[in-house]
């Protein structure tokens, strides 16, 4: 199955959502769900009950949630972080595609991705 994205309120940027839209990547964001300043606890929770791949800027606290998670054997759907202002809209868009291509929903199953490997 191909990766679905939710992107959270610290890496959302509408040029990314709509570019990621207009290439066929099921994506939505905090803001469509209703999700603007939500503990990332609820956004990874609500990523992982829409089976939806988490993107954000959050590395530091998204990291430990992944680590708590596979501690107390609980899943996620996968997680995809960047540092913030490292890399343009374009650039963010080249490698989500690249991961979306060559990675399946199955494989990002309590995994973490880092877009800096995507170059």
């Amino acid at each position: 199955m191909r990766i679905r994205l939710y992107i959270d309120e610290d890496a959302m940027a509408y040029g990314l959502a709509q570019q990621l839209r207009l290439r066929g990547v099921d994506v939505t964001t905090a803001l469509d769900e209703g999700m603007i300043e939500c503990d990332d606890i609820e956004h990874l929770e609500y990523a992982t009950a829409q089976s939806r791949v988490l993107y954000s800027f959050n590395i530091g606290d998204y990291h430990r949630l992944h680590t708590e998670y596979l501690i107390q054997g609980k899943h996620h759907a996968g997680i995809i972080l960047s540092q913030q202002q490292r890399y343009s809209i374009g650039e963010q868009l080249r490698r989500l595609l690249r991961i979306i291509t060559l990675k399946t929903a199955e494989d990002m199953l309590n995994e973490i991705e880092f877009l800096s490997s995507w170059g």
